[in-house]
């Protein structure tokens, strides 16, 4: 009978992990993506297309300079990506592939929306310019 109850706390406090990372805002990107590399050449055109990108996609919810600050923002229960955070910069190109990509609660996902994977590498290249100065 113990050993009923202690297995029914682990599953407790499991599932109650499993809710506070995932409201938490933390991100199960696999192993690949956090080494991935941008295939993308950085240039002028690809910073360019990632900016209208960025315009049509992105702008409502993280906001002009991509604070998380956009107009959509307040009226959202969760909070938007800052881009231009230390801790937002200090992500692989392959990690915020996979956000970007597959999506998470509020954040959709834009494999639909951006369809060709190197518009969303081209993407990556127009936030790293959002670094704060």
């Amino acid at each position: 009978r113990l050993m009923t109850i202690s297995m029914g706390m682990l599953l407790v406090f499991s599932f109650s992990t499993i809710i506070q990372a995932q409201t938490a805002g933390v991100w199960n990107i696999p192993a690949k993506y956090k080494t991935m590399k941008n295939p993308v050449a950085k240039s002028k055109e690809s910073v360019a297309n990632g900016k209208d990108l960025y315009a049509k996609h992105c702008k409502s919810c993280h906001g002009t300079a991509g604070l998380g600050d956009g107009p959509k923002a307040a009226s959202l229960d969760v909070t938007c990506s800052d881009f231009s955070s230390k801790k937002f910069q200090a992500l692989a190109d392959g990690e915020i592939f996979f956000q970007m990509s597959e999506g998470k609660g509020k954040m959709p996902s834009f494999k639909k929306l951006i369809p060709e994977d190197n518009d969303r590498w081209g993407l990556i290249h127009y936030l790293r310019t959002m670094a704060a100065k």
